[in-house]
């Protein structure tokens, strides 16, 4: 039998499609016995660095995206629905991810702020709200926005981001077995079959 996989999992919370990986992703490292790595990673910033923009897609396309979503949503049984703040910049939902590996609680942290914002339609662009996400998960919300604003932290997200570039990330949710790139919810499918195939190897 293979070494115990590890899935490095590059997620942006503004990203509708990364709300399902999120939340499907689980089931299959509990098949798999494979463990997960978060790499929070600037998506607004990577599609600047690529000079794309959602609004300029055709505007059918647009609305087949949001009904694609439906589907999903019915399909996975998740209360998924579009905020009316969207897009948003995330950067400090992100920076707080990080932040919260100093409690042990990022897991739990970026499961918080997707259902926080893709199901109850909260602005985590906000310190207000990421606060109250510190709180019920037991962190001090003044050492947790302390930490999130740090210097270290600010450097850990651009670093992440940039490793992601450099290891051809252009979108959200992208997901790593060793070298293999898994682009996108609809991808999951993909990303077992490796994970049981080097389990198996």
């Amino acid at each position: 039998m293979g070494a115990q996989q590890s899935v490095d999992f590059y997620w942006d919370v503004g990203s509708t499609n990364t709300y399902f990986a999120v939340f499907l992703l689980p089931a299959i490292l509990e098949r798999t016995g494979a463990s997960v790595r978060w790499l929070p990673f600037n998506l607004g910033y990577v599609f600047r660095h690529h000079a794309y923009a959602l609004a300029q897609e055709p505007e059918a396309k647009l609305r087949h995206r949001f009904r694609d979503l439906e589907r999903w949503a019915a399909r996975a049984g998740l209360p998924f629905r579009v905020p009316r703040n969207f897009p948003i910049k995330t950067s400090r939902a992100l920076r707080g991810a990080i932040a919260m590996r100093r409690w042990n609680a990022e897991p739990r942290y970026i499961e918080a702020i997707f259902r926080a914002y893709w199901e109850r339609g909260e602005d985590v662009s906000q310190y207000a709200t990421l606060r109250r996400v510190a709180t019920s998960l037991g962190v001090d919300p003044d050492q947790f926005e302390q930490e999130s604003e740090g210097e270290s932290v600010r450097a850990q997200l651009i670093r992440s981001t940039n490793e992601g570039l450099e290891r051809g990330v252009f979108g959200a949710p992208t997901l790593f077995v060793g070298s293999e790139m898994f682009w996108g919810k609809d991808r999951l499918d993909f990303l077992e079959a490796e994970l049981q195939r080097a389990k198996s190897a």
